[in-house]
């Protein structure tokens, strides 16, 4: 579909859209499939409708990083991750 809309091949054409799907995860939490999702759904619609009314459409891109830059500021583990726990264990004897 990437050919199709470009009409070019490239050996570097799924990288920006490797790095976006990878903010996205990290944006909901790594591990988290619904985090994931969420996070999709939070960086594909800004890209053009919101970030179009309120900057111009080269900054698309800085907003979803920058929106991945506040929310880990926040909440380092994600949107909707947990951070993880070390279980500590004692040898007694």
């Amino acid at each position: 579909m990437y050919l199709l809309y470009y009409g070019l091949v490239d050996f570097f054409m799924g990288f920006v859209a490797g790095i976006k799907a990878f903010t996205a995860a990290v944006l909901g939490g790594i591990g988290s499939l619904p985090g994931a999702m969420l996070g999709g759904l939070l960086i594909g619609p800004d890209r053009d409708a919101v970030v179009g009314v309120f900057l111009a459409v080269e900054y698309k891109d800085v907003a979803a990083f920058s929106i991945l830059i506040i929310v880990l500021i926040f909440l380092p583990t994600g949107l909707l991750g947990r951070p993880e726990v070390e279980k500590l264990t004692s040898r007694r004897r």
